[in-house]
């Protein structure tokens, strides 16, 4: 039933931004499913169904991935945990370089994104091998409002953007994205060391809080050879 399949869905990103604002510490047991049952007012049946997604998610089982999502060497990769921490392990040592953390005007983005502000907080990161290469090259836009027009001064929660969104009660709970392969042209070339036109993932995503308001707009770019997009579907996801 649709509506069963959009209850469990909003449960499990409940629980997920739990989880990734560290509610949920790692290695700790959750809620039994009584108490989350009563929690959420839902049948054990629907709270099955969102454990289930949070488990391929490898939120709370070693299987990741329902959905789409991004991977670096094989390895699951949310870029929304904040890179510099998604990254860390990983057998290819990398290094994140900030780019860009300041307030930008942009009325074209705000028109495209239907935001009360042409004001952004623009966070450009770009990760690099050993010998200097670029990865990727992530481009982070969020409206510039309340206490998040302070961020390029205050800095990010433990590194990371998304941690600090969550701190801010800025909760995403839907996100839709574009993928496409295009070369890079010459600026982008020139800053992730690689050549002009060579050809680069280009992913593009909006998160958006439960009143439709913008969260965050990232537009990245992923070398093929080190990502990969994976997508699995279950039953239900399927628009």
């Amino acid at each position: 039933m649709p509506g069963q399949v959009h209850k469990h869905h909003r449960i499990a990103r409940v629980l997920a931004d739990e989880i990734r604002a560290g509610v949920h510490s790692t290695g700790e047991r959750l809620p039994g499913e009584h108490a989350l049952t009563e929690r959420f007012g839902v049948s054990r049946t629907t709270l099955r169904q969102a454990l289930q997604v949070l488990g391929e998610q490898g939120l709370i089982a070693t299987h990741p991935g329902i959905g789409s999502f991004v991977t670096f060497d094989g390895a699951p990769l949310d870029n929304r945990l904040g890179w510099t921490q998604a990254l860390a392990g990983q057998t290819s040592e990398l290094v994140t370089e900030v780019l860009r953390f300041e307030v930008v005007r942009d009325p074209a983005l705000a028109g495209a994104l239907d935001t009360d502000t042409d004001a952004f907080v623009a966070l450009d990161r770009v990760r690099r091998l050993a010998d200097g290469r670029g990865v990727s090259l992530e481009l982070s836009r969020v409206p510039a409002e309340g206490e998040l027009a302070e961020l390029p001064r205050r800095g990010l929660t433990e590194g990371s953007l998304n941690r600090t969104l969550l701190a801010a009660g800025r909760i995403t709970e839907s996100g839709d994205g574009q993928v496409s392969v295009r070369g890079l042209d010459g600026a982008e070339a020139a800053t992730l060391r690689r050549s002009p036109a060579e050809p680069f993932l280009h992913l593009a995503q909006v998160y958006r809080a439960a009143d439709g308001s913008v969260v965050e707009q990232v537009t990245s770019l992923l070398d093929p050879a080190r990502f990969q997009l994976h997508i699995h579907s279950g039953r239900g996801d399927r628009q």
